[in-house]
């Protein structure tokens, strides 16, 4: 006995084009990025003035559409400087190009009683670094920056992976502002 929705599934006289659409679109899009290059030069890189500090973008979107995955920024810190105090989804790595300082690192939890409450912890956890170490700052870690040295400026590049964003948790708070 066959069963019911057997006989119905073949109703309704809808069509669509949604696959053949999609391969369309993937072809295209393969062509386009074939046209951007896979080495983007410094002037095409972007100086931006940010709340979070001074920032050379390297890649993101709107940079070079090629990268797909990965939104990188080298950071400067001037002498004795700092940057912004914040928190993102995303997990972040920074490689230290120059210079020593130390990063403040505060775990946050959060509850699902009746609504989403984060709970950020009250003493930070302190990371020393220096030229040539790799810093990893984990998922939802509140976290802030130190230039340790009076005299030269402290350079880092971070990277993170944009994945969070494109599925739409890419949730960013500046809780402190860096110092113009």
């Amino acid at each position: 006995m066959p069963l019911e929705e057997s006989k119905k599934w073949r109703k309704g006289d809808k069509t669509a084009t949604y696959y053949a659409d999609d391969l369309k679109r993937t072809k295209e899009e393969k062509q386009q990025l074939d046209t951007y290059p896979k080495a983007v030069k410094p002037e095409a890189m972007p100086w931006e003035e940010s709340p979070h500090g001074r920032l050379k973008h390297m890649a993101r979107e709107g940079i070079n559409a090629r990268i797909k995955d990965i939104d990188m920024y080298q950071q400067e810190l001037p002498p004795g400087g700092r940057s912004g105090k914040h928190r993102h989804t995303a997990e972040e790595l920074m490689f230290i190009l120059e210079g020593r300082g130390y990063s403040l690192h505060w775990d946050v939890d959060f509850d699902l009683d009746e609504a989403y409450k984060w709970h950020t912890a009250e003493e930070p956890k302190r990371f020393d670094w220096e030229e040539g170490d790799l810093v990893f700052v984990p998922i939802n870690t509140v976290h802030q920056h130190f230039n340790s040295d009076p005299d030269k400026p402290a350079r880092f590049i971070s990277a993170s992976n944009r994945i969070y964003k494109t599925l739409g948790f890419g949730d960013v708070e500046e809780i402190e502002e860096a110092p113009p």
